[in-house]
């Protein structure tokens, strides 16, 4: 039974209405003790080590992940084998083979990874990725027909295909061989692919169903390295050199930052951070990014631009970009990607204004569904992901965006949160009729709905659903890594617990509280009403913050009403901001709560 933990700086609920409590519990706190008696470790820095689960004797172990360590034999994924025996097969007899990826930004760089090795042996493999709002997720016998008639024999599928048994039936009809390369939840039955690897399928037991697509797609190219190896090939694809491709899809996955993932993210940063890919390089020149490249600007600024042609426009554009050696090239397409993502963000920015009082008048006064099912005839089919993302991030629990077009049809995209397993609820739904299509992995999923199943499908998730949202909710207090100050909160300090990193899904940024501090001169910046502020500490030190998306929410009003002379409790995590040759720590507002006792 867990040990009870009590709230950290008394706060049992917080502006948002959370409570606070330590992040590690009494066994926890001997874990972060005995890791520093043991290693040279900093005290905080241990603490931050304990709080991700790690143990004693593999602290200094995480802080160091590689590939080489942690690298399982490939053979251990279900189908492996004769997937890479037929696609070194393809490569050795210069077959003519086509690729089939998803249209988001794991699809963009499994696509491309398969890409760049098929071209290293002189192979040049025909690219389609889907149009989000035509064709849809997966493959299409539309599109399969395209690549049979451009003279393909093997077709490999990328980020998709694992529920697509008519799709994949009718390519092996038209006399191709089938590639599936996937990491999403699987139906009862596999398609009749000549060769699946997808360590979510029913009979994989390599425990790697954490990866993305481009990471099961890198053991793939690993594999077929392997066996051309062991057949005499020199000359060989160097696999490290393309490792910021999986560390890119790792991070805008949101798939746990453990295990294998987190060397593909560390080893991946140091890849991209020498430009060595001149689509990632042309997007990070797009999006402003100064400093070293770090999962933040993955996640949040270059996956965004990616994701910007799948959703309302060219959707191919971001795997060109990502298989580009030509930089004035790349420069043309990143420019018009970041084009796309800002009317992309003006489309969103609308559309979530009518989500959220849609929800709020489906809320009400009291607790509300456990899972938000939301549709209009306003949103834009590429938008319902981030739509929401953001429900699901400002109501804390899974929700569902819909959107309608003129025949009825639904097309949305869910969102959820740990310990409920949004995906297999989805596939459930599918099975049982109650929706004509869909599938994912725990943490988001997509769906179509034809007309008559908007209501039963969003019962079935309700009932499917509640006990584990309900569980996910009770444990929803915000874990505070440690407490400190303003003067303490220099570079060095930041420097020092990066080394935990890299941070992300399953592996939260460490949080840390400012008791008594005060935020002078909150105001509201950007269209997505973001509040910058100055933390202060009475000693007189400051950093820069800053509270996504805050405005208009009782966190922006706590700062925007009161936080310039009222000392306030203040959570959130930390970073380094490059800007002019300047290196700057910028603080992220989480959360506040008001001292007791103050």
């Amino acid at each position: 039974m867990e040990e009870p933990r009590a709230n950290f700086l008394d706060v049992s609920k917080s502006v948002l209405g959370r409570a606070w409590t330590d992040r590690l519990d009494q066994h926890g706190i001997r874990t972060a003790t005995a890791i520093g008696q043991r290693t040279d470790l900093s005290d905080i820095l241990a603490r931050i080590v304990a709080g991700r689960g790690v143990d004693v004797d593999a602290a200094e172990r995480y802080l160091q992940p590689t590939v080489r360590e942690l690298m399982p034999d490939p053979s251990t994924l279900a189908g492996m084998d004769d997937l890479a025996e037929r696609l070194v097969r393809a490569i050795t007899d210069v077959e003519p083979v086509a690729l089939f990826g998803d249209y988001d930004v794991d699809g963009a760089c499994s696509t491309a990874l398969m890409a760049r090795y098929l071209r290293h042996f002189g192979l040049k493999p025909q690219v389609h990725i889907p149009d989000r709002i035509f064709e849809g997720y997966g493959p299409n016998t539309t599109a399969i027909d395209k690549l049979v008639d451009g003279g393909a024999k093997l077709l490999i599928t990328l980020d998709c295909g694992t529920t697509s048994d008519g799709p994949i039936a009718h390519a092996r009809g038209r006399g191709l061989d089938v590639l599936v390369i996937d990491h999403h939840l699987s139906d009862a039955e596999l398609p009749p692919a000549t060769a699946l690897v997808n360590p979510n399928r029913p009979d994989d037991i390599s425990g790697l169903g954490y990866l993305c697509a481009a990471g099961v797609t890198f053991m793939v190219l690993v594999a077929a390295n392997r066996l051309l190896r062991q057949r005499g090939e020199t000359g060989l694809p160097d696999l490290m050199s393309m490792i910021d491709l999986v560390a890119l899809a790792t991070v805008c996955d949101v798939v746990p930052l453990k295990g294998l993932n987190r060397a593909f993210v560390a080893r991946g940063l140091e890849v991209a951070r020498t430009g060595s890919n001149r689509g990632i390089g042309a997007l990070s020149l797009a999006a402003r990014i100064s400093g070293p490249l770090n999962p933040y600007h993955l996640g949040y600024l270059i996956g965004p631009r990616i994701n910007a042609g799948g959703r309302i426009g060219d959707a191919a554009l971001g795997t060109r970009l990502l298989t580009l050696d030509d930089e004035q090239e790349a420069m043309v397409i990143a420019a018009r990607l970041n084009e796309l993502n800002t009317e992309r963000q003006r489309i969103e920015t609308e559309a979530l204004e009518e989500a959220v009082r849609a929800a709020e008048a489906e809320i009400g006064g009291g607790e509300g569904p456990p899972v938000l099912l939301l549709a209009s005839a306003n949103w834009h089919p590429g938008i319902v992901g981030l739509i929401a993302a953001r429900l699901r991030e400002r109501f804390e629990r899974p929700a569902f965006a819909i959107a309608l077009g003129p025949d009825g049809t639904g097309t949305g995209s869910g969102r959820s949160m740990p310990g409920v397993d949004l995906g297999s609820a989805v596939i459930e739904a599918v099975e049982l009729g109650l929706a004509a299509k869909g599938g994912g992995h725990a943490m988001a999923a997509g769906v179509t709905l034809v007309p008559g199943q908007l209501g039963p499908f969003r019962a079935h998730v309700t009932d499917r659903l509640a006990r584990s949202v309900g569980a996910a909710r009770a444990i929803s207090a915000l874990a505070i890594d440690a407490a400190m100050t303003a003067r303490a909160a220099t570079p060095q300090f930041v420097r020092e617990i990066e080394r935990a990193g890299p941070f992300g899904s399953g592996s939260p940024q460490p949080i840390f509280a400012f008791p008594a501090h005060k935020a002078k001169f909150a105001e509201v910046v950007g269209g997505a009403g973001h509040v910058k502020f100055t933390l202060t500490s009475d000693d007189g030190a400051r950093i820069k913050a800053i509270a996504f998306r805050a405005a208009a929410t009782a966190l922006g009003d706590a700062l925007l009403t009161g936080g310039n002379d009222k000392p306030l409790h203040l959570a959130g995590t930390l970073s380094l901001d490059h800007w002019q040759g300047r290196e700057e720590v910028q603080f992220r507002l989480t959360d506040a709560a008001e001292p007791n006792g103050l």
